[in-house]
């Protein structure tokens, strides 16, 4: 009797497991936030074509004349909010000499906002990304601010960006740092890194609070925002003001992850849009 013959099975193939999806350097520290386009950035009452062209002159003209005048660089970052229609409301007590600030991040325009009001503070200084130093808009009012930057790409550079603050502090200067570690649609969505409250703990230095609101939806930089988009939402939007609400300063009496997780809804129930 004749049998079929045999036929060679083939050996299973080998399937290779998927790799991690890769983190880009810059991402490395940046905690996941769920906001994005239903935030509503898109949203809010508008002004016409003709008022964002004025606007957008306006504000080429101001970055024109600081860079040839020697502006401060809070005078710089007002007439850049006048000039985008943006009214700025601030509450509470004055910034303490030496106080870390820590806060809510919602966009580009805290950098500006912050700045604003940074003579009050005796020139509040502020940490920010590294790739802020290259925007073309807010870089050069960060750098002129004295910007502390911090290479999210490295973290091994952490501690001496920390100890670099805490050598302001101690100096008495203000330092202002966003410890979420990214936009985010409001106040607080995400729990705050407790690094930089470490810059405090050593320099025996106040904390303070800050809360950011916006009374319009374009000023949201979230997702995958560019920062063109934004500053586009930005020049059409009607009726902008930015609200700073400022806390009473604390002492930094705690580990830094307890005061983090303290100090991150402190304030909120008094925090009001800006009118």
């Amino acid at each position: 009797m004749r049998t079929a013959p045999r036929t060679a099975t083939p050996p299973a193939a080998r399937v290779r497991p998927a790799a991690p999806p890769r983190i880009p350097g810059d991402q490395l520290w940046r905690p996941y936030a769920d906001c994005g386009r239903q935030c509503g950035g898109d949203g809010g009452p508008r002004v016409g074509r003709l008022r964002q062209t004025l606007r957008a002159v306006a504000g080429g003209l101001v970055l024109l004349l600081g860079t040839l005048l020697p502006w401060r660089a809070d005078l710089l970052a007002r007439a850049l909010l006048r000039a985008l229609g943006i009214r700025l409301r601030v509450t509470g007590p004055g910034v303490a000499p030496g106080a870390l600030l820590v806060g809510n991040h919602v966009s580009w325009l805290d950098i500006v906002v912050m700045t604003a009001l940074s003579r009050r503070a005796g020139g509040l200084r502020m940490v920010a990304k590294t790739e802020v130093a290259t925007w073309p808009v807010i870089g050069r009012i960060a750098r002129r601010q004295r910007t502390i930057f911090v290479d999210r790409a490295r973290p091994r550079a952490l501690p001496g960006t920390v100890a670099q603050v805490a050598v302001a502090l101690r100096a008495g200067q203000a330092v202002q740092v966003f410890p979420e570690g990214t936009t985010t649609c409001g106040p607080h969505p995400v729990p705050w890194r407790a690094a930089f409250l470490q810059a405090a703990i050593d320099a025996d230095a106040p904390v303070q609070t800050i809360t950011l609101r916006y009374a319009h939806p374009a000023a949201a930089f979230v997702g995958d925002d560019t920062l063109v988009v934004s500053l586009r939402r930005v020049l059409a939007a009607r009726g902008m003001s930015a609200a700073v609400l400022l806390g009473a300063p604390r002492p930094a009496d705690a580990p830094r992850r307890e005061l983090a997780a303290r100090l991150s809804h402190a304030d909120l129930e008094h925090a009001e849009p800006g009118r």
